[in-house]
């Protein structure tokens, strides 16, 4: 057995059963492997960050690795923004990038980089192999990295001649730990907090965000009087009826912190503090006072949902029936980004998969169904433009019987517009809807954020009319079908059509 089939066999043994590739010449003899070992399904990306994002796409359904297969350093390179997405989304990927054989790298061939330095700042575990008969060993061991709590990225780097020669040997999966249980001293100090009663902030992210841990929160809150919210971007988020309407923490600093001005404790559940995206001249860098004692109840690797159940317990709090809202209607009238987010609301799919990459106009849609059938949503929550389109492909591949929705801006969209043909070839029930205002509009917004001024240069750099997109053309070239909704009767039409087929779709919604 040669060291790429203990490779596949070790990953398949683990547990991973997905592979997202790009390859190249130090990674054939892993491909051929592929051919040998059944119970590895492969999913082509023409782009690295396709495959990177695919892979943080799926992880974020199914809560365990695929693994993605690059082409040296520079193929790494390439998936490293939605890498950092994954990273900071805290999801399990293990990445095989191949390298230079060990005898050759030395002479300093052309592809030769430092990719242990690319792969560091995105990974929790980093690898280079130099020996076949411990790849198998190595690749069990990454694995196992990966699945750590709070999970991660693992980064096997793979010298082609540990692939192809003999001597390999199948490694045996390990143990997966398991979240760690927080101390009952700092239950009883969120819980001395809440009883005080006053005015404090729940942040929720990880597994607290799930029905489960929104149902316990939500009893908490309506003992204690605890506002609930949500980091700016999130994981994965429980939404619509049946599931209690998380706020988000306000993107723009103003309004985020005119809306916690008051709060006296922040209670962290798997998330981090609100730090804002960016800095800006005069104003905080955080959303909540800086005053506000902070109280840690579960760190992003320990068990949310334990530590929810025993807060509930220890303040007694009871069962609680969840209010529901008016169910979503139709809307009416010209075409507009609410218009467009209540009509979807009214026709989204049970337990659809939400894929939230609108930027500017993104409000619109997540307020909208906060009482729509039930559905999870997924947000960019490291900051990279570019993975809504990849994430919706890795999302559809995890879960094949739930209709995945993007929701995504003309500019970020054009980052991986690659995946459309991956969804294509794979013949996924993606919906996508393209928000074409032809501008990078957020940049404006930051323009006034820091106080410049805009000028025809600016209007040159932030515009995408010169000339314009064609989004139907370009998802027909990749074999999605597509259309452009021009009135909101047209989109209602869209939306069911799509919905109501097989294979991915795309919408343009112009919004000049």
């Amino acid at each position: 057995m040669n060291g790429a089939e203990s490779l596949v066999r070790t990953l398949v043994a683990s547990g991973v059963d997905t592979c997202f590739a790009n390859p190249g010449t130090s990674e054939m003899h892993f491909v051929a492997a592929l051919d040998r070992v059944p119970g590895m399904r492969s999913v082509l990306g023409l782009f690295e960050g396709v495959v990177t994002g695919a892979a943080d796409g799926y992880a974020r359904m199914t809560k365990k690795p695929a693994a993605t297969l690059m082409h040296c350093g520079p193929g790494l390179a390439n998936g490293l923004s939605l890498l950092h997405n994954a990273s900071r989304a805290r999801v399990p990927i293990v990445n095989i990038v191949g390298d230079q054989a060990t005898y050759h790298a030395p002479f300093d061939p052309p592809l030769s980089t430092d990719t242990e330095g690319l792969a560091r700042p995105s990974s929790v575990w980093v690898r280079r192999v130099t020996r076949t008969e411990t790849l198998g060993a190595d690749a069990a061991a990454a694995v196992q990295a990966a699945r750590r709590p709070p999970s991660g990225i693992a980064t096997l780097i793979l010298p082609s001649d540990v692939s192809w020669n003999e001597g390999g040997a199948v490694g045996a999966a390990l143990p997966v730990p398991q979240p760690s249980k927080v101390s009952a001293d700092a239950i009883h100090n969120v819980a001395r907090t809440l009883a005080s009663r006053e005015p404090a902030l729940m942040l929720i992210n990880g597994e607290a965000a799930s029905k489960d841990g929104l149902t316990l929160a939500y009893r908490i809150a309506a003992a204690t009087g605890v506002r609930l919210a949500a980091p700016t971007f999130n994981t994965r988020l429980a939404r619509g009826r049946g599931r209690y309407p998380l706020e988000r923490v306000p993107y723009v600093v103003d309004v985020a912190t005119a809306k916690y001005a008051d709060i006296k404790h922040l209670i962290l559940v798997g998330a981090g503090e609100p730090v804002t995206f960016f800095a800006y001249p005069g104003k905080p860098s955080f959303s909540t006072p800086r005053d506000a004692k902070l109280h840690v109840l579960a760190r992003p690797e320990d068990d949310h949902i334990d530590a929810l159940a025993r807060l509930a317990d220890e303040l007694n709090c009871p069962d609680v029936v969840l209010p529901e809202g008016p169910r979503p209607v139709l809307a009416s009238g010209p075409l507009t980004p609410d218009s467009a987010a209540e009509t979807l609301a009214a026709l989204l799919p049970t337990h659809a998969i939400m894929v939230d990459e609108g930027i500017t106009l993104r409000d619109p849609f997540f307020n909208a169904t906060a009482n729509a059938p039930p559905h999870d949503w997924l947000g960019n929550i490291g900051g990279a433009i570019g993975g809504g389109l990849p994430l919706s492909t890795g999302a559809a591949i995890a879960e094949p019987k739930r209709r995945v929705i993007t929701i995504t801006g003309d500019g970020s969209a054009m980052y991986a517009v690659q995946a459309l043909w991956t969804q294509a070839r794979e013949q996924l029930d993606v919906t996508t809807i393209i928000l074409s205002n032809r501008k990078y509009a957020v940049l404006y917004r930051e323009l006034e954020g820091v106080g410049a001024t805009p000028g025809p240069t600016v209007k040159d750099l932030f515009g995408l009319d010169r000339p314009a997109l064609d989004w139907v053309a370009m998802a027909k070239g990749m074999g999605v079908e597509a259309a452009r909704a021009d009135t909101l009767e047209r989109l209602t039409d869209l939306l069911r059509k799509s919905f109501s087929m097989p294979g991915p779709f795309l919408i343009e919604i112009p919004f000049e």
